[in-house]
């Protein structure tokens, strides 16, 4: 019997993109409910947190497609309140989807976090060698290159635009392709199929999407 499946993003609702990609992946009948951390704010207050650091930057879209730069720490402290809405719509299962580290939250036991199942792949994948890194935003590669990094991996970094077209894709992934990278990882939920499907077709390499890599192990969990 198909149940509820909840979605948080780090932005706003309505993200039709990321909710009916992880709809094909839930069982045939399964309701979908997204939720945004950023949520009932208007512009003026968003605008009010900005990101203090690297560190503190994320990247996403908020209602009507614009992108943003965001602060971390200002989804950190809304998260909990996302999460217990989606727990009172019903939803047996949740996914958090930001490729981002968060720290314990009120109300996140049992949650997907991507970056788990992205970082787990990586690792299980590249026991050793370079891996590529794409990030949305220059001022994110500091601080996701550290995130990755462990011994015997090497991490290359290349920032590219979810939005982007297929030809920024490109042009990117020519520039990663430069540091000899033998897996690569996009770092973001907001990359999409058709952008992972021009950086294969640039390197050449194994490339792994944040949204889909979860969405299998969501299908893994629901069925």
């Amino acid at each position: 019997m198909a149940g509820t499946l909840g979605i948080v993003t780090i932005g706003q609702a309505p993200r039709e993109d990321i909710a009916a990609l992880f709809a094909s992946f839930a069982p045939a009948g399964t309701r979908v409910v997204l939720r945004g951390a950023l949520d009932g704010l208007d512009d003026a207050a968003i605008a009010a947190r900005p990101p203090v650091d690297g560190a503190d930057t994320l990247y996403t879209r908020l209602r009507g497609g614009r992108d943003v730069k965001i602060s971390k720490r200002a989804v950190i402290e809304r998260s909990p309140a996302t999460l217990a809405a989606l727990r009172a719509d019903g939803c047996e299962a949740i996914v958090y989807a930001c490729t981002g580290e968060f720290p314990p939250m009120s109300g996140d036991a049992g949650v997907l976090f991507p970056s788990r199942v992205l970082n787990g792949l990586a690792t299980g994948l590249l026991p050793r060698g370079r891996l590529g890194l794409l990030v949305p935003l220059p001022e994110q590669a500091e601080k996701l290159a550290a995130k990755w990094a462990r011994p015997g991996v090497e991490v290359s970094v290349e920032a590219l635009l979810p939005s982007a077209d297929p030809d920024e894709a490109t042009r990117a992934a020519t520039r990663l392709g430069a540091t000899k990278p033998d897996l690569v990882a996009m770092d973001c939920m907001s990359y999409t199929p058709a952008t992972k499907d021009a950086v294969r077709a640039a390197l050449g390499l194994p490339t792994l999407l944040a949204i889909t890599a979860t969405g299998a192990v969501l299908r893994e969990l629901l069925e």
